[in-house]
């Protein structure tokens, strides 16, 4: 049944991605919220966790099939999905909820979670540098993310809930709160997986190279269920849950999809090409945000509209390479 579906026109694909992503998206943040309520942790380690990994499905599910594929070109093109999702991220995800007011209260715990942000975008600055990404390499970063959810979650629970959480249509049954948000997460990840069929489609019928679809395409694709979750927590005044997803997804993006796949492969081997360009934009991009963050200066609506703005203008460069 799945494969009839991906035998669909891609324009139908990407439509019906859009839908999943949407609804998904929905589901995710009132399951999240519920059980941040119930476990008495703030919503920031929820979105920071439970609903990062939920997001970050699709560039699992991308990079795995990748690296299991033996191919190269698969390999840059998952590799170039994953810097491109962090860029997309920031610049996109991050600019839009700027833009509808979800990043005026940040929430305690966040400049630790900006500073983890960081560290992350240097080791893949040093991976990317070494070229490669061995088995032990990517199970240290996978342990190392493994430590920091540890130490997030005694965090939290010493500060308890930091701020007020509205009731969700769900209620407080915590059981069912973990079927919404786990409907939520294959919601999300099927939508993607249709989105990025689609839309790869469109993109290869269009003769654009594969390099290019991995930083544009598939990473967008794979950061648009961030975009869905980020901008219904945004719209319902769950900013907790926004910002984390956001800052959880680039973590997780690094240390837990390259970390599983360099261990599920034994290694992954990175282009060139990745030192010359990407690997510094996301490392800008990333900086400029902890910087904010650290300073406790407030990311308003003119910020999100000039980083959405920024990221077209860095869609428009790739294509006029």
């Amino acid at each position: 049944m799945f494969d009839s579906i991906l035998d669909l026109p891609d324009l139908i694909l990407v439509l019906l991605g859009f839908f999943l992503l949407v609804s998904g998206g929905e589901s995710m943040v009132q399951g999240a919220i519920t059980l941040a309520r119930r476990v008495n942790v703030s919503p920031l380690l929820i979105g920071f966790t439970i609903v990062a990994v939920g997001t970050s499905l699709p560039e699992l599910a991308v990079t795995i099939k990748a690296v299991s594929s033996n191919s190269e070109e698969l390999v840059d093109l998952a590799v170039g999905g994953v810097l491109g999702s962090n860029v997309a991220n920031i610049m996109l995800v991050l600019g839009t909820a700027a833009m509808l007011g979800a990043c005026d209260e940040q929430g305690l715990g966040i400049k630790k979670d900006a500073v983890a942000v960081m560290v992350a975008s240097v080791i893949l600055l040093i991976t990317v540098m070494l070229g490669e990404i061995s088995r032990l390499i990517g199970t240290l970063m996978l342990l190392s993310l493994i430590f920091y959810y540890i130490y997030s979650y005694k965090y939290s629970k010493k500060l308890g809930i930091d701020e007020e959480i509205d009731e969700t249509w769900i209620g407080e049954n915590i059981i069912l709160a973990m079927i919404i948000t786990g409907i939520g997460g294959i919601m999300i990840f099927l939508g993607a997986e249709f989105l990025i069929e689609g839309s790869t489609g469109l993109a290869n019928s269009m003769g654009v190279p594969e390099t290019i679809v991995g930083l544009s395409v598939i990473a967008l694709g794979t950061s648009l269920p961030e975009l869905a979750v980020t901008v219904v927590a945004a719209l319902r005044g769950h900013e907790g849950v926004a910002i984390g997803n956001i800052l959880g997804s680039n973590v997780i993006n690094i240390l837990g999809i390259l970390g599983v796949s360099a261990a599920y492969a034994g290694l992954i081997e990175i282009s060139n090409e990745f030192a010359g360009r990407d690997i510094w934009i996301v490392l800008i991009t990333s900086g400029i945000i902890a910087i904010m963050l650290l300073g406790e200066r407030r990311i308003g609506k003119k910020m999100g509209a000039t980083m959405v703005a920024g990221y077209l203008f860095y869609m428009i460069f790739l294509y006029t390479l």
